[in-house]
């Protein structure tokens, strides 16, 4: 059973979104009218999860996640947006919120979203006594254009950032922006699906994409999937093999505006958790880095987004 806090000064809201999650039997849902009772919760219940509201009285969600963060390093944090809370939210992703979901599409996006963050927090390797030791990783896929492949790939790097001794929060933020890499390379590159379809209609989204899988030519399809790990810096490399595209098209990762739009979000996770993002002159290969201070820990995020050359070597 995951336990979830949602915190939330308005009791409709606060209402309307426990609903939402409690349709789940998975979860346990306690809720907070402010960001004092939401710590003073956390200290009681212990919740996997915590959602919340970004404009309160008292302590606003920025202030709530500074506060978790320096109280409870591992416990991811889902912010809900609304207009006029766009900045604060936009700060808060960069000072270690785990994701987001905007209050106008939170009825279809609230429980997937809970659940992706919980289940990438509590993947958890039994690999503590091999953590120090582990100094320089590389690794590289040739991936099938098949979702189900992505569980097993992020639980992988799961393991190897663990070894590294990240916290768990930031484990759960990198693992987020991997998935959003990967199932962007998966569904809009190699199966070319697009954003608009899948807010249309979901389910005619994930059959098509099942259908393409199976016929050429986007059966024949890959993903390439690097990697180079170092306690001073990770790299991500992920390349698709579909007709590629101009992110100059998408939403402005950096504009607070973008947090409302539909399409985009996974960029804009990406932007947020990374400190470097860069894409390929085709559009088919994203590269990410995080740097890390000596200790495993991440440094200050510096979004430097660049053109990179096809095939970007890791260095």
């Amino acid at each position: 059973m995951i336990r979830v806090l949602v915190v939330d000064d308005s009791p409709g809201d606060r209402q309307w979104l426990a609903g939402l999650l409690s349709r789940s039997p998975d979860y346990e849902v306690i809720t907070a009218a402010n960001g004092e009772e939401a710590i003073r919760l956390v200290n009681e219940y212990s919740p996997h999860v915590i959602v919340t509201d970004m404009l309160m009285p008292g302590m606003n969600g920025l202030e709530l996640v500074a506060a978790l963060r320096r109280a409870f390093p591992g416990l991811p944090v889902i912010l809900v947006t609304a207009h006029g809370s766009e900045d604060l939210a936009m700060e808060a992703l960069r000072r270690g919120a785990s994701s987001y979901v905007a209050k106008s599409w939170a009825a279809r996006r609230l429980l997937p979203t809970v659940h992706q963050v919980a289940e990438a927090a509590v993947q958890r390797a039994k690999i503590s006594q091999l953590n120090q030791y582990l100094q320089h990783c590389r690794f590289s896929f040739s991936l099938a254009s098949d979702c189900q492949l992505l569980k097993p790939i992020l639980n992988f790097v799961h393991g190897l950032l663990e070894c590294l001794e990240l916290d768990s929060g930031e484990i759960t933020r990198i693992n987020i922006a991997l998935q959003e890499a990967l199932s962007n390379a998966v569904f809009h590159g190699n199966l070319e699906l697009s954003s608009a379809l899948r807010e249309e209609d979901e389910a005619q989204y994930f059959a098509l994409a099942e259908r393409r899988r199976k016929e050429p030519p986007y059966c024949n399809r890959r993903v390439y999937f690097r990697g180079e790990l170092s306690r001073q810096k990770l790299e991500f490399v992920i390349r698709d093999e579909g007709p590629g595209f101009d992110p100059s098209v998408l939403p402005n990762p950096h504009d607070p505006e973008s947090l409302e739009c539909p399409c985009g979000r996974g960029l804009l996770l990406i932007y947020s958790f990374m400190d470097e993002v860069s894409f390929n002159e085709r559009g088919n290969e994203i590269r990410l880095v995080k740097r890390l201070s000596e200790k495993g820990t991440p440094e200050q995020p510096v979004v430097g987004p660049r053109d990179a050359p096809e095939e970007t070597p890791l260095r």
